[in-house]
């Protein structure tokens, strides 16, 4: 399969995954929505459905790759997807139940969230997280609302944000550092570095969808410095402790 252009690519994309049972609407998001992809970046699709959705439709399609079942990517708001290629395009497609991303819109202007596992996110996703692709993402069929970030959700999501970070750096001196533990205590200063880039990110009311960038967009990739060199010493690896939590209190206090 073979197109003329990138706009013949996405006219076809988008009718085939609007035409699959129960999709309301069609989005376009990553680095494509954003305008800041590579020309070998995929293209990331989100196919919004009511009531039920059908993987074996997306099957159906005959486009090679894999497709998951609903909730194996973990469940929770990021509910399964897809790996596929379309001609010589790369394409991801995520499952997005609207009624469950409606709660979550409902809970944010509340200012309320959890924290979910999701593989490759060292923090985990806030389950504000489809609210933001509903902010940032190009809706390419259908209607989605586009919300601004809740002034609720400013106000309390840093401060969640912030406590699970210094906990996890608490845990990580006593815990680690101070037995000498250099992968454990460099795992989770990674960690909560990255807790401490969403507090700051949401202190300016920035919606965040992964994490790729989320240190750079924080003003946090000093914490590279303070990880340099380090060995299994329990004085260096305190001291790093230390040093990050300074660094880290003054992103939050600046934020």
């Amino acid at each position: 399969m073979r197109f003329d252009d990138e706009h013949s690519f996405l006219v076809h994309v988008t009718d085939r995954l609007a035409g699959l049972p129960g999709v309301r609407a069609v989005a376009l998001g990553g680095s494509r929505a954003a305008g800041t992809h590579r020309a070998d970046s995929d293209w990331d699709f989100a196919v919004y459905y009511r009531g039920t959705f059908s993987p074996d439709a997306l099957r159906a399609l005959g486009w090679p790759g894999e497709v998951s079942g609903i909730g194996e990517w973990g469940g929770g708001v990021f509910n399964g997807g897809a790996w596929l290629r379309v001609g010589a395009r790369h394409i991801d497609v995520h499952y997005r139940d609207l009624d469950d991303v409606e709660h979550q819109l409902a809970q944010a202007r509340q200012g309320r969230f959890a924290v979910e596992r999701l593989m490759f996110h060292l923090a985990g996703i806030p389950t504000y997280l489809v609210v933001a692709e509903l902010a940032v993402n190009q809706v390419l069929h259908g209607q989605l609302p586009r919300p601004d970030f809740p002034a609720e959700l400013r106000r309390t999501a840093p401060a969640q944000w912030w406590n699970a970070a210094r906990l996890t750096l608490d845990y990580a001196r006593t815990a680690h550092a101070e037995r000498g533990n250099l992968t454990d205590t460099v795992g989770a200063i990674g960690v909560a570095a990255c807790q401490t880039a969403h507090a700051v990110l949401a202190a300016r009311g920035q919606w965040v969808t992964n994490e790729k960038t989320l240190l750079d967009r924080a003003g946090l990739r000093g914490v590279d410095r303070v990880l340099a060199g380090l060995s299994p010493v329990p004085e260096d690896l305190t001291r790093a402790v230390d040093e990050t939590l300074s660094l880290l209190e003054r992103a939050v206090e600046t934020a």
